[in-house]
């Protein structure tokens, strides 16, 4: 059995060979990639449109970054050895314990000091709209304390649609890094699950900006929750307040 440890000296590696391979052949924008911390844990939330995404990241950013990927590559030989060298960490996406299992990795990766990366809506987008985020990426930000960075991602999916077996050698995409989302804002939160759900709505929102996609409020891949209603947009401090406890917010209003 394979153990999946997060990215190391093959990724790097890696990076620098296809790094310059990739700019090549693809016109790949960057923007934001400043904000990342030059060192210590940091989460990164991508959008998910292709195939490419994590691999495309990975190639962009300037340290290792770990990734959660679905545990079915490793069923296969052409992926079970060479996803997780390049830092995949496989998760059980029908949850529970199983896919507890790859938070624990990546809360390893993170206490390590590395970056980590998760899609948010847990599989990649069919019909290109932004949806409903999972909260895996905020429990980790309140468990290691690490910052959630918002990453927006577009134009991988002309490149290599959802279902292509393999990219087109032209096209362009750019990646942006948001600013920061520090979890110590919602650490005192009288409702942990309140605190993650509003946390992970503040990374999609903050996607949504970064591509301009338009959000669909269920998970993806889902039929069975038609909600469509927009994503509540809410600033930070809004959401902050949101989360004050009753008699803290008594006492807020009675101060102004």
């Amino acid at each position: 059995m394979i153990k999946a440890t997060g990215a190391g000296a093959a990724q790097g590696l890696t990076r620098r060979i296809l790094s310059p391979l990739a700019r090549w052949v693809w016109d790949i924008q960057l923007t934001g990639f400043d904000r990342l911390p030059a060192e210590g844990p940091a989460i990164l939330c991508p959008n998910h449109i292709s195939f490419l995404d994590s691999a495309l990241l990975m190639l962009s950013v300037p340290r290792n970054i770990s990734f959660v990927g679905k545990a079915e590559y490793m069923a296969s030989w052409k992926t079970k050895y060479l996803f997780p060298a390049m830092g995949m960490i496989p998760i059980d996406r029908s949850g529970g314990s199983k896919a507890a299992l790859a938070l624990d990795a990546a809360e390893n990766v993170l206490r390590r000091g590395e970056l980590f990366g998760i899609f948010p809506e847990g599989t990649r987008s069919r019909d290109g709209r932004l949806h409903k985020g999972r909260t895996g990426a905020a429990r980790l930000a309140l468990e290691v304390g690490a910052p959630l960075y918002p990453v927006g991602i577009v134009g991988t999916d002309r490149i290599q649609p959802p279902d292509a077996r393999a990219p087109k050698l032209v096209g362009s995409c750019s990646i942006a890094i948001g600013r920061p989302i520090a979890p110590q804002r919602y650490a005192a939160a009288p409702e942990r699950h309140r605190a993650l759900r509003a946390m992970t709505d503040e990374v999609m929102f903050e996607i949504a900006e970064l591509t301009g996609q338009e959000y669909v409020n269920r998970y993806a891949g889902k039929d069975d929750d038609a909600n469509t209603e927009p994503l509540e947009r809410v600033r930070p401090s809004h959401v902050a307040d949101s989360l004050k406890a009753p008699a803290d917010r008594q006492l807020a209003s009675v101060a102004s």
